[in-house]
């Protein structure tokens, strides 16, 4: 049997398509499998912010577009870039254990220690608005300036003195053995994560069992399912994209899931805060209701202002 699998093609897609292929054929050795590079939206398009194109949808797109002509036969995915609804056609197969979900702050070598010791208007890279949203309510003196590019253009610009530190995915920099760039991780409470950040998955066409039966095989977790599943719920409710700073983070409490959530301006002058917990079988409900509280508190208007910017 042979399989297709669609990956973007930077050193992070490529190391998790990697990954996943050696999953793949720990199930089943007797399989040929292919990685098809695909260049999307999202990487050709460098010079402006996510928020202002179309999200981290673009990131998604021509992958989604190969699976429904048959080219591909599965896709790859950091899951912080699915966007909550998928193509028609297509089903989420599975989802792997969650690596490290902390923003993480990389400074350049034999400067700062921390986000609280970066001087006065330092200029801090990002090109997400809920990094710059929790950045700046904790520390509004900083200048968010953006960044966009692949993870080590990222720490290229960086060392290049662009900027004074940049914020990163801690998991990305651990898949590529670039954890010691890390000068902190943020916590929750001051950076919560994205919604599944640290989470890979698998998307296939619906229908295609065999398919989704070897993906669910070679990554899936059971325990992180749900955790994902009402992280996913909570994004779908708030009708979010790139264009609100919105968070979500499920984790296991004390024989309960906790789900922790915020929606936040741009400008970090106002972060609203939702937590709600309930048994991890209840995660969808979990979401939405952590979105409700949200929407209570007028998160609404925090969405549509931010929607007409």
């Amino acid at each position: 049997m042979k399989i297709t699998i669609a990956t973007r093609g930077s050193a992070l897609a490529l190391w998790q398509a990697e990954h996943v292929k050696a999953r793949l054929l720990a199930v089943d050795p007797a399989l040929e499998v292919d990685l098809l590079k695909i260049k999307t939206s999202g990487d050709q398009i460098l010079d402006v912010p996510l928020a202002q194109v179309g999200g981290k949808g673009l990131f998604v797109k021509e992958i989604e577009e190969a699976l429904l002509r048959n080219d591909a036969d599965l896709a790859v995915h950091s899951m912080k870039d699915v966007p909550a609804e998928l193509a028609p056609g297509l089903v989420l197969a599975a989802t792997s254990t969650r690596e490290d979900p902390h923003d993480a702050l990389c400074c350049r070598p034999g400067t700062w220690r921390s986000l609280d010791e970066l001087p006065h208007g330092a200029r801090v890279g990002t090109s997400s608005l809920r990094r710059q949203c929790q950045l700046l309510a904790r520390r509004p003196d900083l200048r968010i300036q953006m960044l966009r590019g692949n993870v080590p253009t990222r720490l290229r610009k960086l060392d290049e003195d662009e900027f004074d530190a940049i914020v990163l995915a801690a998991a990305g920099l651990t898949r590529l053995g670039l954890a010691d760039r890390i000068t902190q991780k943020l916590p929750a409470d001051v950076c919560l994560p994205a919604v599944a950040q640290g989470v890979l998955g698998i998307e296939t066409r619906a229908g295609d069992e065999r398919t989704i039966a070897l993906a669910r095989a070679a990554i899936h977790d059971d325990d992180e399912a749900p955790r994902t599943i009402a992280e996913r719920a909570f994004l779908a409710r708030m009708g979010g994209s790139c264009q609100t700073p919105l968070a979500a983070h499920a984790y296991a409490g004390d024989r309960l899931m906790i789900v922790d959530a915020i929606c936040g301006t741009p400008d970090g002058t106002r972060i609203l805060r939702a937590r709600v917990q309930g048994p991890p079988e209840h995660g969808e409900q979990l979401g939405r209701s952590a979105a409700e509280q949200l929407l209570e508190q007028g998160a609404a208007e925090i969405v549509a202002a931010c929607t007409r910017t």
